[in-house]
């Protein structure tokens, strides 16, 4: 595995022209090619896509894993000891019920499509992470990419800006390139939007450095890249090439920065979304998506309640669910939902019976999700856990489901194959197929 490092943990080899690269880079504070920049050749087999529904995808990931019956799912005809401490509302879908905490996201339900009966075999929680970050179970044989990594891959850039961007840091070592090249990792932003001297690392020239400045070490960049691609010419040199040129076009494209200024919300907004962590990384999400980022992937709370899960519940729920219903609202009144697929996981469910410490354990058997935009279907509710949120009782959903349910929203045919090392041929998501319940009918 690749070791666990703060902010982005991608490894980076060293040639004697990246020296020169480090040096000249270094004179500007430009670090952002050590993230474009390809570690290896990347290793691929392109396939023909359909057409996309969805532009972007923001990934909301809830870790630790939340309670089903505290949030999505509650039980309130079951036994107290299975129903927990709160009761239930209803929700703008007739006949459906949230938990008690979710009081926003209940009045937004008829914009979104909500899966109960989720489930995988994996009680750890890396595990259970890997799973919901890459779609496949893990394997000591492979490293597999992220979700976000195999749609940076297909799609590419667009407006200058990353493909891939982790909020406010890269949550885990899944969310990360796997067998693809680094160049198709995560761009993390070093910095919480909801910070108050939020800024995203690599975007601004640094003190003492103008654009003149800025131009004329670019010449000389490129004046040493000539001198060495004479000596070194290979396909993975013209290819690193084309990674600092992107951060060129990132670092100098007005519009692309922009897309990461927070500052150029209207405090009403903020405020809509909730100051809160999960309530301006949201905020931020959309704007990134709107500025032509393809995927967002954000974390939101702890979840790991194995003791008293009431307090727990009561400090993260009620912002997390503030900020996923302002998110949708906000989408929507922009135009940009069904264009914009809204994805919130979490790596498990949580057992059916409250514990002697008043908290449920690892629980993979059932757990909810809950998608919205991109083609979905609209106030719809898909499988059911049974009375006592222990099992699924109707219509199942894999993981690898959901994910070739998403790459088919995006344009991206979850059966076309990547390469990994060896030259051996892997599927992007095998074993799933589309849920086309979930789908909106297309005109």
């Amino acid at each position: 595995m690749r070791p666990k490092c703060p902010g982005n943990p991608l490894a980076r080899y060293s040639s004697r022209r990246e020296f020169f690269y480090v040096g000249l880079l270094g004179g500007i504070g430009l670090t952002l090619p050590q993230f474009l920049s390809s570690r290896a050749a990347a290793a691929t087999k392109s396939f023909g896509t359909h057409p996309a529904v969805a532009q972007g995808v923001i990934h909301i990931f809830l870790p630790g894993g939340i309670a089903h019956q505290e949030s999505f799912d509650p039980k309130p005809l079951a036994p107290a000891e299975y129903r927990g401490p709160f009761g239930a509302i209803d929700t703008k879908i007739p006949g459906v019920q949230f938990s008690e905490f979710m009081k926003e996201t209940a009045q937004i339900a008829d914009k979104i499509t909500l899966i109960r009966s989720m489930s995988h075999g994996e009680a750890a929680h890396e595990r259970g992470t890997h799973n919901m970050f890459t779609g496949y179970r893990p394997s000591p044989a492979l490293e597999y990419p992220s979700i976000g990594s195999v749609i940076s891959h297909e799609l590419g850039t667009r407006n200058d800006l990353p493909p891939y961007v982790c909020v406010p840091s890269v949550p885990n070592e899944y969310a990360n390139s796997g067998y693809l090249s680094s160049a198709f990792g995560p761009f993390a932003l070093g910095s919480d939007p909801v910070a108050g001297n939020f800024q995203v690392r690599d975007l601004n020239l640094p003190d003492g450095v103008d654009a003149a400045r800025f131009a004329r070490r670019r010449s000389l960049l490129e004046t040493v890249d000539h001198h060495f691609r004479a000596l070194e010419d290979s396909d993975a040199i013209h290819s690193m090439d084309a990674f600092y040129e992107h951060a060129y076009s990132l670092i100098s494209s007005q519009k692309a920065r922009e897309a990461f200024n927070l500052k150029a919300e209207p405090d009403s907004l903020k405020d809509e979304y909730g100051r809160s962590a999960p309530g301006q990384r949201m905020l931020l999400a959309r704007r990134l998506i709107e500025g032509g980022v393809r995927f967002v992937s954000l974390t939101a709370g702890g979840w790991d309640h194995h003791d008293n899960i009431k307090a727990g519940i009561q400090k993260d729920l009620p912002a997390t669910d503030k900020a996923i219903a302002a998110l949708i609202r906000d989408l929507a009144r922009r135009g940009m939902l069904d264009s914009t697929l809204v994805m919130v996981t979490t790596e498990f469910g949580r057992s059916p019976k409250i514990n002697p410490t008043g908290g449920r354990d690892h629980w993979p058997r059932v757990f909810s999700t809950m998608l919205a935009g991109g083609g979905m279907k609209q106030g719809y509710v898909h499988g059911a856990s049974d009375s006592l949120g222990g099992e699924i009782d109707s219509d199942g959903v894999s993981v690898a489901d959901l994910t070739s349910t998403l790459y088919h929203q995006i344009g991206i045919n979850a059966e076309s194959e990547l390469m990994s090392p060896g030259n051996r041929p892997i599927e992007i998501c095998q074993g799933g197929e589309v849920l086309d319940a979930l789908l909106a009918k297309r005109a």
